[in-house]
């Protein structure tokens, strides 16, 4: 672990020719079966940040080394800036594609100077030529002291940054950084991510980062591209996919839900916890009626519903109660402010916001 020093003020990033990078019904498998990537279509905007969120198996890496060149994928093409650089009859290797990778684990080489692992791809260039060049990278990310270092005397935090310099130091058109963070202490990740994300933007370089934290996506893309099971089930801005989510699985990701099946009558889908509106659905149509926990009024005086608490955690800012409610067999769950009940309170009412309540079509599972 380095020493805590004073930070250097860091030089303005060398300007890229941000590309637009397109993903076009790409679909690829490992062995004969299911798909890993099943038709997916994505486009990366020039200079922009775009999120690949989804859990673990959905094919978010996957696809990220098809963009890179490391795989190749079954069918389907990749573009950059409308050229065809992976397809049926073409296949550019990874480093004609001006495509930059940092991988999960930083992949720095133990045995060489931190300088010489930035200036480790830039082949193309002289020796003088590239260590300037290093230097610039490493200056970006306020690393230039310990150029003559080893990566061992660096903590988690700086040890991607070194590995985020030497993946611009080449000036690539697009940037794409595998789940960057995940090796990070948890106090380390907010600080870190709001670096990387101004070099990103500094750098001017369209980014691809994979991720399988919502939050983490929320904060660093421009876009997010949500994958399951291989497909590309939404994608659009935090606000599109929060707000707006296409099916439960989204709506899921984002927030922690109470879920209750319904069925439409008159316009509206009654659960135990309130009667509510679903637009655009028939009567007698069975449904999933969604309620975030952060969608909850708890009160000792008044509400729409009675409840008692069955448990109830502090978390800090918020508490988490599990609450007994008529007419449902499990604990329907909701995060308050704390401090907002008196304690020990037992007896209370719910009252539920409506901007926080989803309706779907019923859950397969459950249909």
């Amino acid at each position: 672990m380095s020493e805590t020093v004073e930070k250097p003020a860091r030089v303005t990033a060398g300007v890229t020719f941000a590309a637009r990078l397109v993903l076009e019904r790409i679909s690829h498998r490992f062995a004969p079966g299911a798909l890993t990537l099943d038709d997916v279509t994505l486009a990366a905007e020039p200079g922009e940040v775009l999120c690949l969120l989804g859990p673990s198996g959905s094919g978010k890496t996957t696809l990220l080394r098809i963009a890179a060149g490391i795989e190749s994928q079954e069918t389907g093409r990749v573009l950059l800036n409308d050229r065809e650089i992976a397809g049926p009859n073409v296949f550019l290797p990874p480093e004609q594609r001006s495509i930059g990778l940092v991988f999960q684990d930083f992949a720095l080489f133990p045995h060489l100077t931190i300088l010489d692992n930035v200036r480790f791809g830039l082949t193309a260039l002289s020796r003088e030529e590239a260590r300037r060049e290093a230097l610039i990278a490493l200056s970006r990310v306020g690393l230039e002291r310990y150029a003559s270092s080893y990566p061992h005397v660096l903590s988690g935090g700086e040890q991607q940054r070194v590995a985020l310099a030497r993946a611009l130091a080449p000036r690539p058109a697009v940037l794409l950084m595998d789940e960057p963070f995940s090796g990070l202490d948890s106090r380390l990740k907010d600080t870190v991510r709001a670096e990387t994300l101004a070099i990103l933007r500094q750098s001017r370089a369209t980014a691809i980062v994979v991720t399988h934290d919502a939050e983490e996506a929320m904060r660093l893309g421009d876009r997010i591209a949500l994958l399951n099971k291989g497909k590309l089930v939404q994608a659009g801005t935090a606000e599109e996919l929060y707000l707006k989510p296409a099916n439960l699985f989204v709506a899921g990701f984002f927030s922690e839900l109470n879920v209750f099946d319904a069925r439409v009558a008159s316009g509206a889908a009654d659960t135990p916890v309130g009667r509510f509106a679903a637009p655009g659905r028939a009567d007698g149509e069975p449904v999933t009626v969604a309620v975030r926990l952060s969608g909850f009024d708890v009160s000792e005086e008044s509400g729409d519903v009675e409840a008692r608490i069955v448990s109830r955690r502090f978390l800090g800012v918020v508490e988490l109660l599990e609450l007994a409610v008529p007419g449902n067999d499990e604990h329907v769950r909701a995060r308050v402010r704390a401090g907002q009940l008196q304690p020990g309170v037992r007896d209370v009412w719910l009252k539920v916001r409506p901007a926080d309540v989803l309706v779907f079509e019923r859950r397969r599972e459950s249909a």
